[in-house]
């Protein structure tokens, strides 16, 4: 098959792009690089020269889209702002993205016929306390001057103009609500937590860790995330629904940083930010975000393989590695 994927040059795309080359297939990746690198997929270049066709370039850019839309098979979009920091630094261009670009791929996608599945995100869930989240639950979110929830609404944005697609058109298209994937080639420098503390760890500087840490999170593995989008992109069953993916190990952000200063065997303290001296007055967290993965597990029988420890492992071993880059 020939594999379409946006922001392919990405952390979770490159890896996608990797599991489906090594499975014989063609991929193109098109990608502007904003959060991506050419790094993440240079390994890539040499073993799969005849397979592997890299755009940098914009999703905005129609022609290009229409070219590529047109040739592959399947298109998986994962193209758009992504990470704290980087949503609350650009906030126009982040919605712009992530509503406009993804417009672009749901319309030439339909008038191609092509599957597609969209990457959304567990911030649409909003404020929600409860755990396990479901894929029914209702949203809720902050006032609009809170711009951390920019990012949530374009992505259920996104998931609804996929699901109207699919209602209006047929077209075969599936939404995957991401719960903090993790693995080598994520970077902290847009706020993903753990690559972060990790790399503060590693130097022996304090771990900082916003609020009073007591905030919770599940991480999942790429290669569960990779694992389950190749699956899902096949299944007919799948096609006009949304699925959550993540782990389901709790833990709060300050035990996760002690677990980390073990892990590393390092001198690390953790230092205590307030949110408002992090990231502004336009911030607000939230405070628990656990999945819950029965509607995809009935679908694929996915299952996380990789606990956190075995993801904390392999980041630890990755960062080591080029730390000194």
């Amino acid at each position: 098959m020939r594999i379409l994927i946006t922001g392919g040059a990405g952390f979770i795309g490159s890896h996608l792009a990797e599991a489906y080359l090594e499975n014989g297939d063609e991929v193109y990746i098109i990608d502007d690089l904003s959060t991506g690198s050419l790094d993440n997929i240079v390994h890539l270049r040499e073993p799969y020269r005849k397979k592997l066709f890299v755009h940098v370039d914009t999703i905005m850019s129609r022609n290009m889209m229409l070219e590529l839309v047109g040739t592959c098979d399947v298109v998986h979009h994962l193209a758009a702002a992504v990470g704290v920091e980087y949503i609350l630094d650009n906030p126009l261009a982040s919605i712009t993205t992530n509503i406009q670009g993804t417009e672009i791929v749901l319309e030439l996608c339909n008038k191609f016929k092509k599957r597609v599945l969209i990457a959304s995100t567990s911030e649409v869930y909003g404020k929600h306390m409860h755990a396990p989240l479901v894929e029914t639950d209702n949203i809720i979110y902050g006032p609009s001057s809170k711009f951390r929830w920019s990012y949530a609404a374009s992505k259920l944005m996104d998931e609804f103009m996929a699901l109207a697609y699919f209602r209006t058109t047929g077209l075969q298209v599936t939404v995957a609500r991401l719960f903090n994937t993790v693995g080598p080639r994520q970077t902290g420098s847009y706020g993903m937590v753990i690559p972060r503390l990790v790399k503060q760890a590693l130097r022996n500087e304090p771990l900082t860790v916003y609020g009073d840490g007591n905030q919770t999170r599940t991480f999942t593995d790429v290669s569960d995330v990779v694992w389950a989008f190749m699956r899902m992109v096949e299944n007919k069953e799948a096609f006009g629904q949304v699925f959550n993916v993540g782990g389901i190990e709790e833990v709060s952000i300050l035990n996760l940083a002690k677990r980390i200063i073990e892990a590393c065997g390092s001198s690390s303290q953790i230092q205590f930010i307030p949110y408002d001296k992090a990231f502004g007055k336009d911030f607000e967290d939230m405070q628990r975000r656990v999945p819950g993965i029965e509607k995809i597990a009935n679908l694929t029988g996915f299952d996380p393989k990789a606990d956190l420890d075995v993801i904390l492992t392999k980041v630890i071993r990755y960062m080591r590695s080029h730390l000194k880059e």
